[in-house]
């Protein structure tokens, strides 16, 4: 059996749910199908949106062929074989729809290998991201394209789409048993706040909604019961990238390099990577750590870091996950030393607590007579002017005198 939210995919927009400013009757993405006319498209808006259903949905109305990559998996190879079928069905007369979930993972030269054929209209792209494209798409790539932003489904569309997830689950043999669920053999059915209850906790993720339905329902048999939805929801979320569990996976990385143990920090990197992280937060992640926990007590960390990620801006997914655990493996082996890190958080106290020093009067330029006559510069030091160049002035506003971020 199909997944659920595989089932209840829409074919048309008529039976497509939200997105009301889309695909309502004056909605830009209704008046282009209606229109007849094609355009490469990115659709922006978080997980389960609706983005994937609206590229089929364009597919079926325009009769073209649906190709679809996934820029976590697929690199510059497939794409040449889809650009090898475009121009076959080109010469039959046929357009072809290549949708790119997760574009923003593809790096520059990836994106870069689209713009001829865009430009010429032998393949109608649609992209699909979770990113903000201004940020993670070339410019190049997006002037081509139309840029429609998606927003997360509401409790009552939501709502909708898991009653209906129901019927269709109710008619089918869930527990192995010849059995009809009706309103009389389930506490959902009876009481329609479980509809919402489920909404409510899918965060606007409607596939999200519809998994937890079609497990809770395995779970129990059919019956269905707020304890067994709990059940249902917590082993669907295995990461989400805003939420509790995005920042504990972080954190757990964090911590391991920082306990050196680059086993366990290799398998928090790889856990990201397979749940979809953007590998440039991961790259950025680790680059922070070189300075902050390793600092001076090993500088080559930091050039590596940085080094890796130009690798993985260059690489981009599969190709630098090597790169990514080899850094993970360095950093966790490096000497520690968070000095650097420490002398911030002491600076910033010290701002919070004193405000705008004045700079010291021997230590401002005097460009002027007037500053000069207002004792600008005045006892200075030139520190290559005495011996072991280092004049042992003070550098700091008086309030500071002898504060030492360091020892």
């Amino acid at each position: 059996m199909q997944p659920l939210a595989e089932i209840l995919r829409p074919q048309t927009l008529d039976l497509f749910v939200g997105q009301e400013k889309l695909v309502g009757e004056k909605g830009p993405i209704r008046q282009m199908l209606e229109s007849g006319n094609l355009a490469s498209l990115i659709l922006w808006g978080p997980p389960a949106s609706g983005k994937t259903t609206l590229a089929h949905i364009f597919a079926t109305k325009f009769q073209a062929e649906f190709v679809s990559l996934s820029a976590v998996m697929d690199g510059k190879e497939d794409l040449r074989k889809v650009l090898d079928l475009a121009r076959e069905n080109a010469e039959k007369g046929l357009k072809t729809i290549l949708f790119i979930d997760e574009i923003h993972r593809w790096n520059k030269a990836q994106q870069d290998a689209l713009l001829a054929d865009v430009e010429s209209g032998l393949i109608t792209l649609i992209g699909a991201t979770t990113e903000n494209p201004s940020f993670s798409v070339n410019p190049a790539l997006l002037s081509r394209c139309r840029v429609f932003v998606l927003t997360g489904h509401s409790v009552e569309d939501i709502q909708k789409v898991v009653a209906r997830g129901y019927e269709v689950l109710s008619q089918n043999n869930i527990s192995g048993e010849e059995h009809s669920i009706n309103k009389s053999d389930s506490e959902l059915a009876e009481n329609p706040e479980m509809f919402k209850y489920i909404a409510e906790i899918s965060g606007g993720d409607l596939r999200f909604a519809l998994n937890t339905l079609e497990l809770a329902m395995q779970l129990g048999s059919g019956q269905l019961n707020p304890e067994i939805v709990q059940t249902a929801s917590q082993k669907s979320l295995l990461y989400d990238k805003t939420g509790e569990e995005h920042y504990n996976i972080i954190s757990a990385m964090h911590k391991s390099l920082r306990a050196s143990n680059p086993t366990a920090g290799v398998y928090w990197v790889m856990r990201m990577l397979a749940s979809g992280e953007d590998p440039r937060y991961v790259a950025r992640r680790m680059l922070r750590f070189a300075s902050e926990d390793i600092g001076n007590a090993n500088p080559n960390a930091l050039l590596l870091a940085n080094q890796v990620y130009s690798t993985v801006e260059r690489l981009g997914m599969p190709e630098c996950e090597t790169a990514l655990v080899q850094l993970a493996d360095y950093l966790a082996r490096s000497p520690k030393d968070n000095s650097a890190y420490m002398a911030v958080n002491m600076a910033k106290d010290d701002i919070r607590k004193f405000g705008s020093l004045p700079v010291p009067l021997h230590f401002r330029n005097a460009p002027t007579k007037l500053m000069k006559d207002l004792n600008y510069g005045k006892g200075y030091i030139y520190d290559h002017d005495v011996e072991g160049k280092k004049s042992g002035q003070e550098c700091l506003p008086p309030e500071l005198k002898g504060r030492n971020y360091f020892d």
